[in-house]
């Protein structure tokens, strides 16, 4: 037998879903519009530039995004290539490698931010109040410490 789940949490979890697919879709085309990269880019490059001395290595970073290994491989390979990242060989692990966020990189979220954050004001703080804001974080993170 299914599993019964109730509407109100139904129509909340389609919001959700919803709600992030239109803010990711307007922040992505206000990227492009912009003349910058994707919003992907953006994401690696602040998980490194936030990890204690702005290294992490590769696996908690794949992890931290829930991103495949493979994947992470391949946009880091697009990072390294545009010279917003690099990897450094783990000095106690000869096979572990750490991502380490460029000046070119600080420099690139630095450009980036502005942009992603008008589209956020608009379309995620403009509409919500900040009591609000608070429930829906409180919620999200119960969810995801005891559902998940």
């Amino acid at each position: 037998m299914a599993a019964r789940v109730p509407e109100p949490h139904l129509s909340a979890w389609r919001g959700v879903l919803n709600t992030h697919a239109a803010v990711v879709g307007a922040v992505e085309q206000a990227l492009a519009d912009a003349d910058l990269p994707p919003l992907a880019w953006y994401d690696v490059l602040w998980a490194i530039r936030s990890a204690p001395r702005r290294r992490i290595r590769m696996a908690e970073l794949a992890s931290s995004l829930s991103v495949s290994r493979g994947g992470l491989t391949k946009l880091a390979d697009r990072l390294e290539d545009a010279g917003l990242m690099r990897r450094e060989a783990a000095a106690d692990d000869r096979r572990g490698l750490y991502a380490v966020v460029t000046p070119a990189g600080e420099k690139m979220l630095r450009r980036m931010w502005p942009v992603y954050a008008k589209v956020l004001r608009d379309a995620f703080v403009a509409p919500i109040r900040e009591d609000e804001a608070a429930v829906i974080a409180d919620a999200l993170a119960r969810s995801r410490r005891e559902g998940a």
